[in-house]
């Protein structure tokens, strides 16, 4: 007998956790259309660039329940992004090891999500394996990307527009006027 084939675009999670199958594959970052999103303006993927992903499915038993599907996902990627310090291309090395439990409807989610470790998601016969991917790559992205070490080549400051230094010189400084009553005061 010949196994079931999987589609990570349709996938049936519960046959497929039923298996115990896996998957694996790569997917073009440049079409993982909310992640190229975030990388470097002038850096964008190149068409040799891929985010390598492997995902296994199995039945467990959760607290006395029947058996639920579950997923484990492995994915890692190398994404250029803007390098807070410079603001030059800063390559970030991303790496997803997540487990999902599946649950009948969006009401069981809500309601065992306070209690539940895991990430819980509606079961389906047609779930998008590849969304799911890329949503753990955009919660994997650092909030403050930079270079590990120094900057290749540090932030220049701009020239200041002209004006603003004499203009800055001639505004009364606050604590000096605060001085100036001071010693007037004392000197009444």
């Amino acid at each position: 007998m010949r196994g079931k084939s999987f589609d990570p675009r349709h996938l049936d999670v519960r046959a497929f956790a039923d298996r115990s199958a896996a998957l694996e594959g790569e997917l073009d970052l440049r079409s993982l259309q909310r992640l190229s999103a975030s990388s470097h303006a002038d850096a964008p993927p190149g068409a040799d660039e891929k985010l390598h992903w492997r995902v296994s499915g199995e039945m467990r038993a959760t607290r006395g329940s029947p058996p639920q599907p579950w997923l484990r996902l492995h994915a890692d990627a190398v994404v250029r992004l803007t390098c807070q310090r410079c603001l030059q291309a800063v390559e970030v090395p991303l790496q997803v090891d997540s487990e999902f439990r599946f649950v009948a409807d969006e009401a069981t989610a809500a309601e065992l999500d306070a209690d539940a470790e895991e990430d819980l998601l509606v079961e389906s016969r047609t779930f998008n394996l590849s969304s799911l991917i890329e949503d753990e790559m955009l919660l994997g992205l650092p909030l403050v990307p930079r270079h590990e070490t120094a900057c290749p080549e540090p932030l220049q400051p701009t020239a200041e527009p002209a004006g603003v230094s004499v203009e800055l010189e001639q505004r009364d400084k606050p604590f000096a006027a605060l001085a100036g009553l001071k010693v007037r005061k004392t000197g009444e």
